[in-house]
């Protein structure tokens, strides 16, 4: 691919990422931040997102024999938690929006710095130190540049003028929303061929590597069911945009994007299927405690 090619995937991307960030920040108080965070166990989600998951993919990389560009898209994706679509699906799930937003503006925020850095460390053990092509400091700037500073930007606001923020919230939220599908479409359409190619193995190995880290998620994050749901939902889809913006600055014009898109696509896929199977088991759950409080039998 061409570096034009890979200049629109960064400016698609980026956009994306820095409108979300911003308007997640036009929606956060200070006070509602630390109400939902009291309901979840920070302490373990740190080190589950950005220890334990990197660490499951890589194992199962080497378990699978993954071929390299998808074993370093595979990486990528698993050093990038929460998704921006985290919300969406908790809202399809009847979970806990307001904690939702707040893990899903936390999390890039965090990124911006660890990432980089749980990139260089799984990728210089996949791949070695000669033939490693990642820059710490770089990608550091870019993901401040298009996580933390429109974070910040969006909260400032929020606090300074509540209601211009609520004007502007929709508006940026469905153009920022809109470009991601454009991001998506555009390198889906590109890359198709070699998205196409993806083996089963790595399929499989995708597959796993999202229950898994669900099951981590949803185990580890507290007592309270809705935050579970959340946090196994964040845990389990990555954040495709930002895996994107590594992959083509870091690996331009190798498979590695089109494998991101590929993995980044099965997670949406199976992301839809937990909101589907909770809301199964959650309206049987309330079809039994009705019957069994009118006296029902089965």
């Amino acid at each position: 691919m061409t570096s034009g090619y890979d200049t629109v995937i960064q400016l698609l991307t980026a956009t994306t990422l820095g409108g979300l960030l911003f308007s997640t920040g036009l929606q956060l108080t200070w006070a509602e931040i630390s109400c939902s965070l009291r309901r979840t166990r920070l302490v373990w989600m740190l080190p589950v997102n950005f220890v334990l998951v990197p660490a499951l993919v890589f194992a199962l990389v080497r378990l699978f024999q993954i071929p390299t560009d998808v074993a370093v898209a595979m990486l990528l994706l698993a050093a990038a938690p929460f998704a921006p679509v985290v919300p969406t699906f908790t809202g399809l799930a009847k979970g806990d929006l307001a904690l939702a937003g707040v893990l899903t503006g936390l999390f890039p925020l965090l990124s911006a710095f660890v990432t980089p850095v749980v990139c260089e460390l799984s990728l210089k053990a996949l791949l070695g130190t000669g033939s490693l092509k990642f820059s710490v400091a770089s990608i550091l700037l870019m993901l401040v540049s298009t996580i933390t500073l429109p974070l910040a930007a969006g909260t400032a606001l929020r606090h300074r003028s509540p209601a211009l923020a609520g004007r502007l919230l929709k508006p940026i939220r469905f153009f920022s929303e809109a470009v991601g599908a454009v991001a998506l479409a555009f390198v889906t359409i590109a890359e198709f061929q070699n998205i196409r190619s993806t083996g089963w193995k790595p399929l499989l190995a995708m597959v796993l590597s999202s229950e898994l880290s669900f099951f981590a998620g949803y185990v580890l994050s507290g007592p309270a069911a809705a935050a579970r749901l959340v946090v196994a939902l964040g845990t389990a889809n990555r954040n495709i945009a930002l895996a994107l913006l590594i992959a083509v600055a870091s690996f331009p014009g190798t498979p590695v994007v089109a494998a991101v898109v590929a993995n980044g696509l099965l997670l949406i896929l199976l992301g839809l299927a937990h909101v589907g199977l909770w809301r199964f088991f959650v309206s049987a759950k309330s079809t039994v405690r009705e019957g069994a409080a009118s006296g029902t039998t089965w």
